[in-house]
């Protein structure tokens, strides 16, 4: 599409400023299962998103028809979509910033570079070393997949940037099965250099972990002493992320209204949204307004510094946008908890009674993101005098997230990513109550 045809007739028929959001997205995705190739999938969609000022409103169109045929029918919508618009926020269409910081390591060739015969092989391949790890493992999927996306952000008022980044994933879903009791694990890696996936280790941790759960029963209830695994904890965080959002907070509905400067957690604790890091698909030098992105620690060593603005949110409070407003809201780019120094096997050695929970389920409907109070089923370990004695199941654990966070003792060295690049590493608790037997 000429969009420089289209901002010429868009300012022809009075609307004040526009910009387009283009997006090229292709996806190559594989399923194993029993020795045979399930899934094989290629895709590829284009999507252009248009908002325009018209009237001192802001109307908003999307199409996945590129074509200059269309130009008049965009028009014409943002017309109407801004004529239906009855707030009386002021809006913006972005002229730039000065600099915009040059983001490496976001696009590998290696992706591209192997071929789709040799990814099957080595999936096909993966779900094989799973089954060989142990006898008791009864079924295995292995997966993998990988995506491109490309960018370009251009208004009327000559701002004009351009973002390419990929990105793998590969991983196994593993049932175990000893005749008495059946447990499932899932294992992965992500990354956008092919040479990073390591299928021998993806294999053996995804079949430990499915066999480690076999035979586990509720302890005892009570209080105990909490190691919240890298991936237990990641879940955590995620339902409680929009609690950063200055969206949420000029609504009135974020804990951390008015906190700005308080301690909110123990002072190991470092809250991160970093832009910047390398082989992940949410990293960019923009966001989908324009705006200069930035590496903040939100949390600093326990400290509330700020919150995630968009233009309009930062208008209200009379700051400047952080750089964290995209189409689908205010989000941060890869958020995560910082890691510390500590090692996870020391950390369970140095636990007296307690648990380890590898496991959360329900994360999002059993946490309450505007109190902060979590009750949810888990899964993990029972731990006395740094021995793991048996694998605990059917247990709920109890708490708000933000006195569990003032309880951090220790933060482990094990930082790892969800799929939605929301990170954590292991954390010590000094106590949850947890529902047993």
């Amino acid at each position: 599409m000429n969009f420089d045809l289209l901002f010429e007739k868009a300012k022809a028929k009075g609307i004040e400023d526009i910009q387009v959001y283009f997006v090229n997205d292709s996806e190559f995705d594989i399923e194993v299962f029993a020795g045979e190739l399930e899934k094989y999938t290629i895709a590829s969609t284009q999507k252009l998103s248009i908002k325009g000022i018209y009237n001192s409103k802001m109307g908003t169109v999307s199409t996945e028809i590129i074509s200059d045929d269309m130009i008049d029918f965009i028009i014409n919508s943002i017309i109407a979509s801004a004529e239906a618009v009855d707030s009386l926020d002021e809006v913006f269409i972005y002229e730039g910033d000065k600099k915009y910081q040059e983001v490496s390591g976001l696009y590998d060739t290696s992706l591209e570079n192997v071929s789709a015969k040799d990814k099957i092989k080595n999936t096909l391949e993966l779900e094989k070393k799973v089954m060989a790890n142990d006898k008791r493992i009864r079924m295995v999927q292995a997966f993998y997949g990988e995506g491109s996306k490309s960018v370009l952000l251009q208004n009327s008022k000559g701002l004009k940037l351009n973002k390419l980044v990929n990105n793998g994933l590969c991983g196994v879903y593993v049932i175990a099965s000893d005749g008495k009791d059946q447990r499932t694990a899932i294992e992965y890696e992500q990354s956008n250099d092919y040479n990073d996936f390591n299928f021998e280790e993806i294999a053996k941790k995804g079949a430990e972990r499915a066999v480690a759960l076999l035979g586990a029963q509720p302890c005892d209830s009570g209080e105990y002493e909490i190691l919240l695994t890298n991936n237990a904890s990641s879940s955590l965080l995620a339902p409680h992320m929009g609690m950063f959002s200055a969206e949420m907070v000029q609504r009135d509905v974020s804990l951390l209204k008015g906190k700005i400067g308080e301690a909110i957690s123990s002072n190991l604790i470092t809250i991160v949204d970093d832009p910047f890091m390398k082989k992940s698909t949410k990293s960019g030098a923009f966001d989908d307004e324009g705006v200069a992105t930035s590496y903040k620690e939100l949390v600093k060593d326990g400290v509330l510094t700020g919150y995630l603005h968009n233009l309009k949110t930062a208008k209200k409070d009379n700051v400047k946008s952080t750089g964290n407003g995209f189409l689908r809201g205010i989000i941060p780019t890869n958020f995560y908890i910082k890691p510390g120094e500590l090692s996870y096997d020391d950390t369970v050695k140095s636990m007296k009674k307690g648990l380890i929970i590898t496991d959360l389920a329900g994360t999002h409907a059993g946490t309450n993101s505007i109190s902060g109070d979590f009750s949810l089923q888990a899964s993990g370990f029972l731990v006395e005098n740094g021995n793991i004695i048996r694998p605990v199941a059917l247990i709920t654990v109890a708490g708000n997230y933000l006195t569990m966070l003032k309880d951090v003792t220790g933060v482990c060295d094990d930082l790892k990513f969800n799929f939605g690049y929301i990170g954590s590493p292991a954390l010590k608790i000094k106590s949850l109550m947890v529902s047993g037997k």
